[in-house]
């Protein structure tokens, strides 16, 4: 059947026999940063607790997160609260805090009960909202440049073949012009005024507080011209084939969602690296010292796994290459965060 590239991948992804509706676990096909490491999830409560301080410490505080997979993330930082809160040192975080995890797919068995399992963000949020690796599998349109001007991609759900189409929306021609300009006969732009949109409406619904995306990205001045589809399927990268076999992703215009950020209410903006977001909120990847081993050949192996996985999470060639968007609402960027610098043009 053939169909848009936006189309195709919303039926893939959340039709009813979608990629994602059928409740595939996804750290069976990819890596989330939440399944390498815990200490993302301590980089998240960094956060949490700048925003918390900000915030003057609310009765309620709210945590989301936006594409929860089956809640690892939001298991691992109520478990880094509970640490604390016996020695005093979360700050009555564990008494004040409303926990969120948004996602299609049924509530996982087993899930911590503290844990409110839904389908939409809440309509007003004042604390942080965390979106890892949620706006790249936002469906969109592809469009190509053609001899005779600007074409959407159909694109045959179950062979992967592609063919040109209509001319795409006169929005989505203008998101494309200021964002993804086509030159080129061949060239394509992944039409992200989807993804735009629903950052803004993320945005929208936070009274005062901290939204971060953490993904894939590119900017304006190094769009891939070829695109960036991928397909990802029992841990391989394979083609981008919208049957729903697979996860469908494409890179997100980080810089677009920004500025969609920013229409929408956002009063401060970072644009980062996950390596330089992370390093700053002390995820540091260093070796514990090998005369450890001997002394403490347990603790010495415990140190090397968590320094192994740190080392994941920050490595510029793979997860530390992803993208964060940190937008803030009526409230500043937090100190750590401050003065980072943009992705790679």
């Amino acid at each position: 059947m053939w169909m848009t590239w936006r189309e195709a991948m919303r039926t893939a992804l959340y039709g009813p026999a979608g990629f994602y509706a059928r409740g595939e676990p996804p750290s069976g096909h990819f890596r989330t940063s939440a399944h390498v490491s815990s200490a993302y999830a301590g980089a998240m409560l960094s956060l949490l607790r700048e925003a918390d301080a900000t915030l003057g410490r609310p009765a309620r505080l709210d945590l989301v997160d936006i594409g929860a997979g089956r809640g690892e993330l939001l298991g691992q930082l109520l478990g880094l609260i509970d640490e604390a809160t016996p020695a005093g040192r979360d700050g009555g975080l564990a008494a004040r805090i409303a926990v969120r995890a948004v996602e299609i797919t049924p509530r996982p068995d087993g899930l911590d009960p503290r844990i409110r399992w839904q389908a939409s963000p809440p309509t007003a949020i004042t604390g942080l909202v965390i979106a890892s690796e949620w706006l790249d599998n936002i469906p969109l349109d592809v469009a190509e440049l053609t001899p005779d001007g600007p074409r959407l991609v159909l694109v045959d759900t179950g062979s992967g073949a592609e063919r040109p189409g209509p001319p795409p929306r006169p929005a989505d021609l203008a998101w494309s012009r200021a964002w993804w300009p086509l030159h080129e006969p061949g060239d394509r732009a992944e039409l992200g005024r989807t993804r735009c949109r629903a950052w803004a409406g993320v945005v929208r619904r936070i009274t005062r507080g901290l939204a971060v995306a953490a993904d894939y990205g590119h900017l304006r001045a190094g769009r891939p011209q070829g695109g960036t589809l991928t397909g990802y399927r029992d841990g391989r990268v394979v083609r981008a084939i919208p049957d729903g076999s697979r996860d469908i992703t494409a890179h997100v215009a980080l810089d677009a969602c920004a500025a969609a950020g920013r229409a929408a209410g956002a009063t401060a903006t970072v644009l980062t690296t996950q390596r330089q977001a992370l390093r700053a909120l002390g995820v540091t990847g260093r070796r514990p010292p090998v005369a450890q081993a001997g002394s403490d050949p347990l603790g010495y192996a415990r140190a090397l796994s968590r320094a192994s996985g740190e080392a994941e999470l920050i490595d510029a060639q793979g997860l530390g290459g992803f993208g964060w968007l940190v937008q803030a609402v009526g409230l500043d960027i937090p100190a750590p965060l401050t003065g980072l610098g943009g992705l790679p043009a």
